[in-house]
């Protein structure tokens, strides 16, 4: 978030940079062109700020969890550029009011670039460390040894794990090396002897012997105290199935599905799936054709399928075909498999680029499904998976979604594990929804499908 608010300033200060370059009187100290004042330029600078974010946000480049190197971020933003001078050429060219002048502009574009490209090396490479908090586990056991287990440099963006205390009567699972001794003195003392931000409450059994005296002292003088499932949503994006009790559901300020939440979600549906149906109409009746085409002009182009939705009930999903007629001919419901044989040429295609979803901005219209949601799944996997996964049917007290927060950070799944993975990120939108959430999910989505991530 400070990524992107520190980019869109530069965005919207670099269109009036490239004005005063390029047409600032230095004998005068006045602007001679653009109508002779500074102001007028305020509409040209926010097209420009929305058209760079826009483009910038669906290169992926304000990923939660982004992990490219600097080598591929300047790969990633010198295309965004690319992109973004076609895009404000073509509206220089459809709001001729808005032109500021070749020279103008091509300051103002350079001085974004400079600028982008400043704000990545100090703010996000360089300075990545200045940001981190000094994190004290409370534990030794499973639940500790959860936090120890991640490796991936996202996963640790903005603290500097100090180590894992023993405390209370876990079994140790942690390594000797990364166990601090601090059973001589207090913990009071350790946190304000070694600089500590924050303290995570990792323990397996909280019943007994927790120092609950030293950890309110410690969060009376400034010292953050979370539990582990806490920490998990934070860092991961998803609720950790491993670290969750009913507890966490019923007691948490999120979960809330409240009238106003749920009717402005059902207004921004119907304005986005009806504007993207009209956009997309044309690349829908080519899709349409090039199916029935393959076909030899026979057979259905619109797929129908059970799917279980909002509390549990059937409703019948769209999309376009992608498999052969006879898919599932002995009619047992089968997971998607890499390089499936089932699925046509132009079935491959629409499916990594998610045309095949298409056809299910009709299933928002009507209601059964919200734009940004958990993935609807059929009634036979639904069933199998709720017996084995704890939790699973906490996914259908809200709307099933075109896309969702568990498909932008997770791969196509075509496995239990896979199902329960998703859960955790499912949960994650269910605590966490808001309509921010929601666009934020949208923008997403477009990277997602640009660059063909987890299309199967």
């Amino acid at each position: 978030m400070m990524l992107m608010m520190v980019e869109i300033v530069i965005f919207f200060v670099s269109v009036y940079l490239g004005v005063i370059l390029r047409f600032y009187d230095w004998h005068s100290f006045q602007v001679y062109s653009i109508e002779g004042s500074l102001q007028s330029i305020f509409p040209r600078a926010i097209v420009f700020t929305l058209v760079m974010f826009g483009v910038m946000t669906t290169m992926g480049l304000y990923q939660r969890d982004y992990r490219e190197g600097p080598k591929t971020t300047f790969v990633r933003i010198v295309g965004s550029f690319f992109i973004g001078l076609l895009l404000m050429s073509l509206v220089f060219y459809m709001a001729p009011t808005l032109i500021l002048g070749r020279g103008a502009f091509g300051m103002a574009f350079f001085c974004a670039f400079i600028g982008i490209i400043s704000s990545r090396f100090l703010c996000f490479h360089r300075t990545d460390t200045a940001w981190q908090r000094n994190l004290l586990v409370l534990g030794i056991g499973h639940n500790a040894q959860l936090i120890g287990r991640l490796k991936r440099r996202t996963d640790h963006r903005g603290i500097n794990l100090v180590g894992f205390a023993a405390i209370g009567n876990d079994e140790q699972v942690v390594s000797s090396e990364k166990i601090i001794p601090i059973k001589k003195k207090s913990l009071v003392d350790y946190v304000k002897s070694n600089n500590i931000d924050e303290i995570v409450v990792a323990v397996d059994d909280r019943r007994n012997n927790i120092p609950v005296d030293d950890i309110l002292t410690c969060k009376m003088q400034g010292i953050q105290v979370i539990d582990v499932s806490t920490f998990y949503e934070r860092q991961l994006g998803k609720m950790k199935l491993d670290s969750l009790h009913p507890s966490n559901f019923i007691f948490s300020d999120g979960f809330t599905q409240a009238v106003l939440k749920s009717s402005g979600k059902r207004v921004f549906d119907v304005v986005v799936s009806a504007s993207l149906s009209i956009i997309f109409s044309p690349l829908m009746a080519l899709t349409a054709l090039a199916i029935y085409v393959e076909s030899g002009f026979k057979g259905p182009i619109i797929y129908r399928q059970i799917r279980v939705g909002l509390n549990g009930e059937e409703f019948e999903i769209f999309k376009f075909r992608s498999m052969t007629v006879d898919a599932e001919k002995d009619g047992v419901a089968q997971w998607a498999q890499s390089n499936d044989n089932r699925i046509t040429k132009v079935g491959s295609f629409i499916r990594k680029t998610r045309l095949d979803e298409l056809p299910q901005l009709y299933n928002v219209l009507r209601g059964d499904m919200s734009f940004v949601g958990p993935r609807p799944e059929r009634p036979q996997f639904v069933s199998e998976l709720a017996k084995t996964i704890e939790y699973y049917e906490m996914r259908h007290h809200v709307k099933p979604g075109i896309t969702g927060w568990a498909q932008i950070c997770y791969p196509y799944g075509a496995s239990e594990e896979d199902a329960r993975e998703k859960l955790q990120y499912d949960l994650y939108y269910l605590k966490n929804y808001s309509m921010f959430l929601d666009i934020t999910i949208l923008l997403q989505t477009i990277q997602v499908v640009l660059w063909s991530k987890g299309g199967r």
